[in-house]
């Protein structure tokens, strides 16, 4: 009886790491695995878009450099973004980098910028 108490204790000791490695921490960020993936490349152009009609500006979206994501009530993007600014374009500039956060619940359909700024 003592051996199999103890076998049980050892073998949960080892998957335990295992297991908990597999599965994705609820609250955590994960880094994205493709910034192309066509969803992602579509959050960043909504992020780029819906800053533009806040702030009456004319960034132009360019790709997605970099994200994580994490999970809440839905799925929080943190990406980094490249665009370039419509005036700066006239004047040769080139791309800047900006952190947008975009809160999305797909089974509503939403999608809400909740952050945009120059990434640091």
């Amino acid at each position: 009886m003592k051996n199999k108490a103890i076998f049980l204790l050892l073998l949960s000791l080892v998957l335990l790491p295992l297991y908990a490695s597999a599965s994705p921490l609820v609250g955590g960020w994960r880094p994205l695995k493709d910034v192309n993936d066509p969803h992602v490349v579509e959050i960043g152009e909504f992020s780029v878009t819906e800053y533009n009609k806040q702030s009456k500006s004319g960034l132009k979206f360019m790709s997605v450099v970099s994200g994580e994501s994490q999970v809440v009530s839905g799925i929080k993007y943190r990406l980094i973004v490249a665009v370039n600014d419509a005036v700066e374009i006239a004047n040769a500039g080139a791309s800047k980098n900006y952190e947008a956060i975009v809160w999305e619940q797909a089974w509503l359909k939403s999608r809400n910028l909740t952050s945009f700024k120059p990434a640091i």
